[in-house]
């Protein structure tokens, strides 16, 4: 009896272990490998560097916008000498963003560029909130927004009261000109 439950709790063991290990590559982890790599950019922006202007924020939008402490920014710049490149790591972030631990919360086009933006977390607090945008002319950016007790219902709200909310590019200038 007690040989039973000694190999049984070894197999609980060996099972956790295995679970945990995961062999897919996570956002994370592409952000370490990529970032001192040739046509990428990375930067870590803590949110008091990004003035907006949040007098037209509702309650709800000023709370999610409060609630980000942090971004870290991985950007990659397309042009017509890389284009296979710039396919197979656009294929390879896709891929990492299909994963079950992402869940979606909105995707919209602007301008001929798509931006999706996804979660991690549950329905009620979101660990990390992922905004991924690409363009075939400029490249492709992913932003990890983190901070502690965001909602995704409210930054579903924040991203979409940024699309219109009045920005000064100049405080990311270096952003801006990589992908000049």
């Amino acid at each position: 009896m007690q040989r039973t439950i000694k190999y049984l709790l070894l197999t609980l063991i060996a099972a956790f272990t295995l679970e945990s290990c995961n062999s897919g590559e996570s956002l994370q982890t592409y952000f370490v490998d990529n970032q001192e790599s040739g046509n990428f950019i990375s930067q870590d922006i803590p949110l008091s560097m990004v003035k907006l202007d949040q007098s037209q924020f509702t309650e709800e939008q000023k709370e999610a916008y409060n609630s980000v402490s942090r971004l870290n920014f991985l950007g990659y710049k397309s042009d017509s000498t890389n284009a296979e490149t710039f396919n197979a790591e656009l294929s390879k972030v896709k891929a990492i963003l299909k994963d079950d631990k992402y869940n979606d919360l909105m995707e919209f086009s602007d301008k001929g560029n798509k931006v999706i933006v996804k979660y991690i977390g549950d329905d009620d607090e979101a660990d990390e909130v992922i905004v991924f945008g690409s363009s075939k002319e400029l490249g492709f950016a992913i932003v990890r927004v983190l901070g502690d007790d965001m909602s995704p219902e409210k930054m579903a709200t924040l991203v979409s009261a940024l699309q219109t909310a009045d920005f000064d590019t100049s405080q990311l200038e270096g952003v801006v000109d990589f992908f000049k």
